[in-house]
This record gives C-alpha cells, sequence and structure tokens, in this order.
C-alpha cells in the first residue's frame, strides 16, 4: 500500500471522527442551546429532560474528539501546528467553552439548587454549549477560507489572530454549527420524550426541531454563497465532485423535515443524523486534497509510512473495542425498557427527590420544641 493511500486513509479517519463527534456530540451541545432557550409553563420539564437525555453519554462522546486530535497531530502534525498556532483564540476559547460546560453540568445539581446557585451553574452550562459549537465551526470556515498560508511548516496569514476566524464565512459556519447541534438535539430530545410516553414535551422538541431545522437550511444557504466568493476552491468543489453528496444532504433535509411534519419521529431521528453526516461528507470531498486551503495537501503534511500504518492498525484495533462498548452504553441507557406513565423519567426522578427532602424538612421542624409561651 502506497504512502498517499495509507495518507488518505488516515486522513478519511479523521473525517469519520468528525462525523461521529457531530452526530453524538453535537446533539449534547444542542440540548445546551434549548437549555438556554427552554420558556413556557413546561420550561422546568424541558430541561429536566435534556439533563436526563445528556447525563449518561455526554461525557463518553468526547472520546471523539480526542481521537479526532490524536490522530491529527500523529499523522498531519503540519495541520496541527499550523492551525494551533494561526486559530489559537477560537480554539483555545473552544477548550475552556468544552472544559466550563462539562464542570458546570456536573455542578449543577440538586444540592447546587438547595444552595442557590443552581442558576449560574446553568447559565454557565447553556452558555457554553453554544458557544463551544460555533467557535469549532470559525475554527472549520478559517481553514476553508483560503487565507491561512503554511510556507516551510510555519503558518502564516496576512490577517490577524482575530480576523482570521472572523470573517463573514467564518462566521457563518460558526452559526450553522449551533443550529445544525439545535436540530440534531431538538429531534433526538423529540424520540425520547415520545419513548417516555410525554406527547407534550414531543410536540414541544418537534416544534423547535422544525423551526431549527428551517433557519439551519437558511443559514446553510448563506454559507454556500459566502463560500463562492471567499472560498472559491470550496464552492467548486461543492458543486463539482461533491455534488452527489451536496444534493444528498439537501433531499435528506427535506426527508427530515417531511418526517417532522407528519409524526414519524423515530424516522427524522436517523434522517437528521445522515443530513449532518452527508454534510461534512460533502465537505471534506470538496476539500479534498487539501486539508487547509490552499498550502496544505494529504500528501504533504502526512508523516512517513511506517507511522501511518501504525496509526491505522491501532485504529483498527481500537475500534474492535471502542465501538461494541459505545454501542453497549448507548444500549443500556437509551434502549427501550419500558414507558413511564405520562411522565419523563428525569420529571419523576427529580419530583422524587423533591419530595424525600420535604419530607425530611418537616420532620426536622416536627422536632423543634415550640417557642411560644407556656398557656
Amino acid at each position: 500500500m502506497s504512502t498517499s493511500l495509507l495518507a488518505a486513509i488516515c486522513a478519511a479517519l479523521i473525517g469519520l471522527g468528525v462525523i461521529a463527534y457531530a452526530v453524538l456530540g453535537g446533539a449534547d451541545y444542542g440540548g445546551g442551546v434549548w437549555d438556554l432557550l427552554a420558556a413556557g409553563p413546561l420550561a422546568d420539564r424541558q430541561r429536566a429532560s435534556i439533563a436526563h437525555a445528556i447525563g449518561p453519554v455526554w461525557e463518553a462522546n468526547n472520546v471523539w474528539l480526542i481521537y479526532v486530535i490524536t490522530v491529527t497531530w500523529t499523522t498531519f502534525p503540519v495541520v496541527y501546528a499550523a492551525v494551533s498556532t494561526a486559530l489559537f483564540v477560537p480554539v483555545l476559547l473552544a477548550l475552556i467553552g468544552i472544559i466550563l460546560r462539562g464542570a458546570a453540568f456536573g455542578f449543577r445539581s440538586q444540592y447546587a439548587e438547595r444552595a442557590g446557585i443552581s442558576g449560574a451553574w446553568s447559565s454557565i452550562f447553556s452558555g457554553a454549549s453554544t458557544i463551544t459549537p460555533f467557535l469549532l465551526g470559525t475554527i472549520a470556515g478559517a481553514i476553508a477560507g483560503g487565507a491561512l498560508y503554511v510556507h516551510n511548516d510555519a503558518a502564516v496569514s496576512a490577517s490577524s489572530y482575530w480576523t482570521l476566524w472572523t470573517t463573514p464565512f467564518a462566521l457563518t459556519c460558526g452559526t450553522f454549527a449551533v443550529a445544525l447541534c439545535a436540530v440534531l438535539a431538538a429531534t433526538y430530545l423529540a424520540v425520547e420524550s415520545e419513548t417516555a410516553d410525554d406527547p407534550a414535551l414531543a410536540e414541544i422538541f418537534r416544534g423547535k426541531a422544525l423551526l431549527s431545522g428551517a433557519v439551519t437550511a437558511a443559514i446553510g444557504a448563506l454559507a454556500a454563497i459566502l463560500a463562492h466568493f471567499q472560498s472559491p476552491i470550496l464552492w467548486q468543489g461543492l458543486v463539482g465532485k461533491a455534488l452527489p453528496l451536496s444534493l444528498g444532504a439537501v433531499v435528506i433535509g427535506l426527508v427530515t423535515a417531511a418526517a417532522l411534519l407528519l409524526g414519524f419521529l423515530r424516522l427524522a431521528r436517523l434522517s437528521v443524523a445522515a443530513e449532518t453526516a452527508c454534510i461534512l461528507a460533502a465537505w471534506a470531498v470538496a476539500q479534498y486534497p487539501y486539508l487547509i486551503i490552499p498550502d496544505v495537501t494529504i500528501s504533504s503534511a502526512a508523516v512517513p509510512r511506517s507511522v501511518l500504518v501504525a496509526i491505522t492498525i491501532a485504529s483498527a484495533a481500537g475500534m474492535l473495542v471502542l465501538l461494541p462498548s459505545l454501542w453497549y452504553l448507548f444500549r443500556v441507557f437509551k434502549g427501550q425498557v419500558g414507558k413511564p406513565a405520562g411522565r419523563t423519567a428525569a420529571l419523576r426522578a427529580e419530583e422524587g427527590l423533591r419530595a424525600a427532602f420535604a419530607d425530611k424538612v418537616e420532620g426536622a421542624e416536627a422536632g423543634k420544641p415550640e417557642t411560644g409561651d407556656a398557656e
């Protein structure tokens, strides 16, 4: 097997890792977006449903981000060095957002609520969940924008550290990433609410999925228009070699919208995941063979053949362990093992904790001596 083919395989593995992180981890970020926007009389139930859905799997989904970073710096160190140097501002802010999001989700608990600080942790969780995919999207837009040059393994740019990722195209890509995460989360949450026999919540999240889907389509169209002017190489690829995938993403998006309108929520869940994968695959094919437009290609950035072979073998061996483990994790926590009557499991658990706490308070007050004057 040639070095160029091995390098292409490693690049494809990175692309598959990005797709997996978007389809799974993106829904976690989208949950934070809807946590921020929850309103109305069922706002608390929406937040409880989001916490219940994210809780068992959100940390496991981050394994795909770690995998992407590890394979990138091992097989394409020039790309890793250039991105982490020229785009260190959004990279650093995104990492801070990931850390704050995880910490806030862990600290936001019944104890924090009793201490009166759960609102602050909730704001940090939802804010970090919104800003992080936005920053990741701006990084992708900057990489494809053609303003980041790499000469002699060093990143050079005519733009500053701030303007490189704040072009109209990059900012639109960031907004599109947030909207796509919101669509994924709303669709998944609608299915989970339906499984939990909570039609009110299912209807709310179905409406959110339809609304965010329309917004995502509009932002995607704007990003495509901007790509025509600010990233011509990407645009030519999208309407050229990646055209079947580009059209496929549009068709699958229409299927998702129809499934949501007709109430076929499980079909919508499958199609929105497929749509996300198709969008990212179209981007990757359109950009091929570039890893950073316009200077860095897969072949020029690859490490020696021996390292590529080792990474390919290690990835294959690791997936034999990782994929069954993740499947079992989702099977245990996301499998339909029974439908609670009329309320989500999260809501029932929350009510149980509140009732137990109220009983303890009442018991403590009953045991206090009366302070009034004796008759």
